[in-house]
């Protein structure tokens, strides 16, 4: 498969950019990619008028959760997972899942995003949603023992068999290991996911420092904060991607940037679980930590618009210090793409020759790109996911002309099982 983008504008410069395979093979003014690619591209794309970026990355998702989308919304974090989301989650079929995340897949076309980083519930069914619709996913089996040994057992059969496999599915699909938080799994078994992620090579998903609750409830039951509270268990590493992490002092963030943890900031889900919004970017970056954003699941997000968590991520940074000038529009978009990739280990997340051909082209024919002085400037601070009008992952065009394949079905079926598991009895 070859493509060649022809006349996109590359900051702020008409290009051509010739693709193959699933790779960038060459990027060069408009003319100038060599007449045998010019001759031998078997799709190509008038770019005028639209702008290319790297693929969106989002490393913090529950996809399926687009079932639970105003579900339970204005409630406290504990309040609305204990009596609206896992009691629901309990009903939860394969039938179910793949629907909720093939219904995200649609989403995170529609809105640029190319690559997601998943926690949940039958892994096997988001994994089947992602293969069909195309884009490349890290995917982990959320996992909980309540600090009770029968589950702790079970959680680690279910990982030794699910790594023990060879994987059914393409390289866009990896797996990762999902330890939920250090209130639902405990000090034994999140050691040994530990050992058995270095054995292994794969990464951790985990939601760390989310609330001050959850900072109180640790104090009192392990004596010390939830950062110092892995760091005593040894379980962080370059392998570690924290989710949240909002309640760390200077100390912790030295103990991050020395582990080599990585950290997701998630601000919908932060400001609208009220959990808190001083979410220390500035102070992680400085320190060598790399920190990418993601948008949490659709039930305490609301929706996977990675370019509005990428605005609400620089807003939210910059009103609590009082300083228009840090969390700037091209942070933002790195974090989004190239931080997050480099967090994934994979070679995306940068237009140039070489990499991995991820990549969404925008339509600059809107308002929110009149005039267009900053294209990132507007891009963040103006316009939001519906300015995605072409999607290509791993070198294949998955959405063009603002309509993913398929979703008028998919929007069907997802909420046909949301509306009949909610009534469902368990």
């Amino acid at each position: 498969m070859s493509i060649l983008l022809k006349s996109v504008e590359l900051n702020g410069r008409a290009t051509d950019i010739y693709i193959e395979g699933n790779r960038i093979k060459r990027i060069a003014p408009v003319g100038n990619v060599g007449e045998q690619r010019l001759l031998s591209a078997q799709t190509v794309i008038d770019g005028r008028r639209k702008a290319v970026i790297p693929g969106l990355i989002n490393m913090h998702t529950h996809a399926a959760m687009t079932l639970f989308r105003g579900f339970g919304d204005d409630m406290p974090l504990m309040s609305w997972l204990e009596e609206k989301i896992w009691p629901n989650e309990a009903k939860l079929t394969y039938d179910d899942i793949y629907w909720g995340a093939k219904l995200a897949c649609v989403e995170m076309l529609r809105s640029g995003t190319t690559t997601f980083f998943d926690m949940y519930h039958q892994l096997d069914a988001t994994a089947q949603a992602v293969e069909e619709m195309g884009l490349r996913a890290v995917l982990s089996e959320a996992c909980f023992d309540h600090f009770r040994p029968e589950l702790a057992a079970r959680s680690k059969q279910n990982i030794i068999k699910r790594f023990s496999r060879e994987s059914p599915y393409s390289e866009r699909i990896r797996y990762a290991l999902g330890p939920h938080a250090v209130y639902t799994v405990s000090g034994e078994l999140l050691r040994w996911i530990s050992d058995f992620a270095k054995d292994n090579d794969v990464l951790i998903h985990l939601h760390l420092a989310e609330t001050e609750g959850e900072v109180v409830q640790c104090m009192e039951r392990f004596g010390t904060t939830p950062v110092r509270y892995l760091h005593r268990l040894g379980i962080l590493s370059p392998r570690v991607a924290l989710a949240h992490v909002l309640y760390v002092d200077e100390e912790e963030i030295g103990m991050l940037a020395d582990s080599g943890a990585k950290v997701v900031h998630n601000p919908a889900s932060n400001m609208k679980l009220a959990s808190g919004y001083r979410f220390k970017y500035k102070e992680m970056r400085d320190v060598g930590i790399t920190v990418a954003i993601g948008t949490d699941g659709c039930s305490s997000s609301n929706n996977l618009d990675m370019i509005e968590a990428m605005k609400l991520a620089s807003l939210s940074g910059k009103a609590w210090r009082k300083n228009p000038e840090v969390l700037t529009c091209d942070e933002m978009l790195y974090a989004a793409t190239e931080a997050a990739a480099d967090m994934l280990g994979i070679n995306a997340g940068r237009i140039a020759e070489g990499c991995i051909a991820d990549l969404c082209l925008v339509d600059l024919n809107m308002p929110a790109f009149t005039p267009n002085f900053n294209f990132v400037s507007n891009l963040v601070f103006a316009a939001n996911g519906s300015c995605i009008d072409t999607v290509i992952c791993d070198g294949r065009i998955l959405m063009c002309d603002k309509k993913a394949p398929g979703e008028d079905d998919i929007m069907e079926n997802a909420a046909r099982v949301a509306y009949d598991l909610i009534k469902r009895e368990k």
